[in-house]
């Protein structure tokens, strides 16, 4: 394949600015309905430069805002985009029981697929918290209907890398299917990995990392995840009183995300996850119809 041509996958976690992992000590779910809602404003803001690039992505969803902006999640649907499932309540996966995450992943799914009438196969951990600990979480989203999985980001960090994992685009062999994995973009420093895949990284990094880090990509002829979350190209969003650490990892160059997007969006060509890895996805669901088949009666396309 010629790697000039190699789409990377975009990604988007649809999600509050205060739904954060960073916040969860300071904002809990009671408080969620009386702050003031960003999500809307910042999705149409992204989907306005998404198309003036001739990009489409996949928008890993919450259940608990699409439930809220149903006319949103449509007009995501309506530009071209995929949509999948981000759970319901923004929830660490390694902090749920198995009957817990079977709900988050059943019920986000029920009303992404209501509301927008396609077919849900994918899905991405908050926090990117499917660890090897909770292994069985691929069990029950085979189980629920899905052919893929987001929610790996194979680097050294405190709260979610995974060091040790596959850094490539691989199939999980489970005794209920196979599942596609689909972790985070990274590059290599010697020995070091390093995320080079969006999301605060595009914010706080040297920019040339993730230029570096998708050109590696097109130059192998794969397609590497990048992410954004629609927070992070509103810099006018409420200021809450958090540690510093939060306040800086959040807040920190919010006002650049926009203009290192458009850079992003102008030196490579951007798809969704379904195009992207297409064949991929389709060999998953001739293997496992039943398994694959939407709640939507088939495909649901």
């Amino acid at each position: 394949m010629n790697s000039a041509a190699t789409a990377q996958a975009f990604t988007v976690d649809v999600e509050e600015y205060f739904q954060v992992q960073a916040f969860e000590g300071v904002v809990s779910r009671e408080d969620w309905g009386g702050l003031p809602s960003r999500v809307e404003r910042a999705v149409d803001d992204l989907l306005a430069l998404m198309d003036e690039r001739d990009v489409r992505g996949t928008f890993f969803t919450l259940g608990w805002i699409a439930d809220r902006h149903p006319g949103m999640l449509k007009r995501i649907a309506a530009a071209g985009h995929e949509i999948a499932s981000h759970g319901w309540w923004h929830r660490r996966v390694v902090t749920l029981s198995r009957e817990q995450f079977r709900r988050e992943v059943r019920e986000s799914r029920a009303v992404l697929e209501d509301l927008t009438g396609t077919a849900v196969r994918g899905y991405s951990a908050p926090s990117f918290s499917i660890f090897p600990s909770v292994a069985w979480a691929y069990d029950v989203l085979l189980e629920e209907g899905y052919l893929y999985d987001s929610s790996i980001f194979p680097i050294r960090r405190r709260n979610y890398g995974n060091p040790d994992a596959d850094p490539a685009p691989h199939t999980i062999e489970r005794d209920t299917g196979r599942l596609l994995e689909l972790p985070m973009a990274t590059t290599l420093f010697g020995k070091v990995r390093f995320p080079g895949a969006g999301g605060a990284y595009l914010r706080l990094l040297p920019f040339w990392i993730v230029r570096r880090t998708a050109r590696e990509h097109a130059a192998r002829g794969e397609s590497g995840i990048f992410y954004v979350h629609p927070w992070e190209i509103d810099p006018g969003q409420p200021r809450l009183d958090v540690s510093r650490s939060a306040k800086l990892r959040h807040y920190t160059r919010l006002d650049s995300t926009r203009t290192r997007l458009e850079r992003l969006f102008r030196e490579f060509r951007f798809r969704p996850i379904e195009e992207c890895f297409r064949s991929q996805i389709s060999t998953l669901r001739r293997a496992a119809p039943d398994a694959a088949a939407s709640s939507l009666g088939g495909d649901g396309t």
